[in-house]
């Protein structure tokens, strides 16, 4: 038997669960301080509420009524009209500030009643409880009664056939699932929320540990909470391989690369410029971004080292106008430090942009830097994510990373990338009797034959300039030219 889910309204989260919340169960969301339970709760209640006209109850057992509408006011849910139309009740069971003295044994019944009426009163589909630990805490000599009259609490909200989260608090992100370790005994279904502090940088996640008897995606997916979104969803775990691949060629906008690599590169492609400072990878995108002009496509730059004069400055002396290309409405900039959010963060943004601007390109210079904002481990996932978002809406990308030698060298960023790159070009240093020359090879071009030469690239006044091959001489990818001896 298949069990019927209800859509919450994220649409990530319904992604990742297969459908929503099992229809008519109560799901237990468990996290530790700060890890956005109400805020997943009430978004739950609000999407409802906006998305499908389903009336909810919210019951608070810790915060006060006040705070809570205060707090959850600040992402535009108009909760003052839903309360008066009878949309969204609150019920409130927060401890007041007299002092309570437990007479006889612990009872919920009154408390059920409360609830029970409240969700009579508004038809409501959905109902929240947050938070359910702070019962324990007044009443934790009593912890066996209290687990009874919880489940009570729960057969109730079943029997009106609401579908329900309790929120409960843990102690450590992968440890025990609460703080009692009985919440989680109450509900059929558990969701992790996680707030993870690496290396000094925090990374949020979800994950759904158990759908009693229903499918769902294993494993955690990072998250960001966004003012007009609330909580946003990366759903790594649901991704797949099913994107189209394109055998249309776009140019690179250097007609001696377009040479090398067979034509052009595949319209979807991911394509990877490595190299040392200097050695020329701005120039690479900048040539890339002029490419729109061929067949009149759009692209987006996102630039994370240089601010957008300096850019628009370094374009203009090897020929190429930015300005005009945006006055056109053909080019998107935007200049940020990678610092100032998150990856999760950084990647809503680009798909933001990307629904409204519909770029057919976009240029990321470069990855190195954001690598900084991450984890390996939080790197490597939004790499994934993002390419893979990209290659679904068939847009050509080109990304710059920086290597860690002049010569040359593999960088983690690099590491992380490149067995995802449709297309990989090396720009390298070559010392040759004293003179420091710059060298450009195509490594890899996925489902296309390619130039294996390792030529010569020169940066001048009017742009890039690729040459003749390096002859005569071995050694260049590895920092180590050496003449060989012809006999």
């Amino acid at each position: 038997m298949t069990i019927q889910k209800l859509e919450t309204g994220n649409t990530s989260f319904d992604h990742i669960s297969h459908g929503g919340l099992p229809l008519g169960r109560t799901t237990l969301v468990a996290g530790s301080s700060g890890s956005a339970k109400t805020l997943f709760a009430a978004q739950f209640l609000a999407m409802g509420i906006e998305l499908f006209g389903q009336a909810g109850v919210f019951v608070t057992f810790e915060e006060q009524v006040d705070d809570i509408r205060k707090n959850l006011k600040s992402f535009n849910w108009d909760i003052d009209t839903w309360e008066k139309e009878g949309k969204w009740i609150f019920l409130d069971a927060a401890p007041k500030e007299e002092i309570i003295i437990a007479v006889g044994d612990f009872d919920l019944s009154a408390f059920r009643i409360r609830l029970e009426r409240a969700v009579k009163r508004c038809n409501a589909q959905r109902v929240v409880i947050d938070s359910i630990g702070s019962i324990f805490t007044q009443f934790h000599e009593e912890i066996h009664t209290i687990r009874r009259e919880l489940i009570q609490v729960a057969l109730t909200l079943s029997r009106l056939g609401a579908t329900s989260i309790i929120t409960a608090e843990r102690l450590e992100e992968y440890g025990k699932i609460t703080r009692f370790g009985v919440e989680e005994f109450l509900t059929d279904n558990v969701v992790l929320l996680r707030n993870v502090l690496h290396n000094e940088k925090r990374r949020r996640t979800i994950e759904i540990l158990k759908f009693r008897g229903s499918n769902h995606e294993k494993g955690e997916n990072p998250f960001s909470i966004n003012v007009e979104k609330a909580i946003v969803i990366i759903p790594l775990s649901a991704m797949n391989l099913k994107h189209t691949s394109s055998d249309e060629r776009v140019t690179s906008g250097i007609a001696a690369l377009n040479k090398m690599i067979n034509g052009g590169f595949f319209k979807g492609s991911i394509n990877l410029v490595s190299g040392a400072i200097g050695a020329g990878k701005t120039l690479m995108v900048a040539n890339f971004v002029n490419g729109i002009r061929e067949n009149n496509e759009r692209c987006l730059l996102m630039a994370f080292e240089e601010s957008s004069e300096q850019l628009f400055r370094n374009a203009a002396g090897w020929g190429i106008d930015f300005k005009q290309l945006e006055d056109e409405g053909l080019l998107k900039v935007i200049c940020v430090y990678p610092e100032v959010s998150s990856l999760e963060d950084h990647f809503i943004n680009i798909q933001d942009i990307v629904k409204t601007f519909k770029p057919d390109r976009i240029a990321i210079d470069s990855l190195s830097a954001l690598s900084r904002t991450s984890s390996d481990k939080g790197f490597r996932e939004f790499i994934i994510a993002f390419t893979a978002y990209l290659k679904h809406q068939q847009i050509t990308g080109m990304f710059t990373s920086n290597t860690p030698l002049l010569a040359g060298g593999t960088s983690d960023t690099e590491g992380n990338i490149s067995p995802i790159t449709d297309t990989i070009i090396l720009l390298r240093y070559v010392e040759m009797s004293g003179e420091m020359q710059r060298s450009i090879a195509v490594l890899k071009m996925r489902g296309s034959k390619h130039d294996t030469s390792i030529r010569k690239f020169c940066i001048t006044d009017s742009g890039a300039e690729i040459g003749n091959q390096f002859e005569g001489i071995s050694g260049i990818l590895t920092g180590n030219p050496m003449l060989i001896k012809l006999e």
